[in-house]
């Protein structure tokens, strides 16, 4: 089972996200379990403030680091000898990918520090944190949607999560190729007919014809990652080709 763990001044806005479709079904299958803590409850005196005025001027508040290492003591107290990856949403880190994705479904315990203003005190960086990670240049209010579009990305690549998994190692990303089209029923919509190949039965055309529409999708929209996918592609059949002299 992996263990998320949101440290959050706002609770209630993960309520929807993580009881619903595949998140909840993550957690009736025990494969996934959600804690969200109230950053307020960690407060040395119910009186006092989460944010303050950081040193030095400048515009907006910063959340202390005070609640933020309360919340981390008590939440890293109840593992097991397993030091727990600490996430910190912030449009200053490292682009969140398929890759990161897949590393943090691996961890048994992950903890999300949610900021809000300008962020929070560096000391909680520099001591706790072990992952800045970005969703895109670009700046929300907090680490909420963030905190929320990582565990979704990360839940739905545990076995068991998926009802056929399958499924998500031919989602876009996994192997630096975009997704294909796909098409359902009816078979003609509006005059616009699912193209023959699909209809014809004849697995390895449908193969063929899909990996095609992948590569000539990446290499339209992404160039980036079709040059990933050249490189890699062009190890493999290097390391086909000299698996075969092995042989001969």
């Amino acid at each position: 089972m992996i263990s998320f763990n949101v440290i959050t001044p706002f609770p209630a806005m993960f309520d929807a996200i993580l009881n619903e479709s595949i998140l909840l079904k993550a957690k009736q299958k025990n494969i996934a379990e959600y804690n969200i803590f109230n950053l307020f409850n960690y407060l040395d005196n119910s009186s006092d403030r989460i944010d303050d005025y950081p040193f030095g001027g400048g515009e907006g508040m910063l959340l202390k680091a005070e609640p933020i290492f309360n919340a981390f003591k008590s939440i890293k107290s109840t593992f097991r000898n397993n030091k727990p990856r600490v996430i910190f949403p912030t449009p200053d880190g490292k682009i969140f990918n398929h890759s990161k994705a897949k590393e943090l479904s691996e961890e048994s315990n992950l903890i999300f520090i949610c900021g809000h203003y300008k962020g929070i005190d560096q000391r909680v960086r520099d001591e706790i944190v072990t992952d800045e990670i970005s969703i895109g240049d670009f700046v929300l209010t907090g680490g909420e949607l963030p905190s929320m579009i990582m565990i979704d990305s990360i839940v739905r690549l545990k076995e068991g999560v998926l009802s056929n998994y399958k499924s998500a190692k031919k989602d876009s990303f996994y192997d630096f190729l975009l997704d294909g089209p796909h098409y359902t029923r009816p078979r003609d919509f509006k005059g616009i007919n699912v193209p023959e190949v699909l209809l014809s039965g004849n697995h390895k055309k449908i193969k063929d014809w899909f990996l095609n529409q992948r590569e000539e999708k990446t290499k339209k929209l992404r160039l980036d990652l079709w040059e990933k996918y050249k490189s890699i592609k062009t190890e493999k059949k290097w390391i086909k080709f000299m698996n075969l002299l092995k042989i001969i």
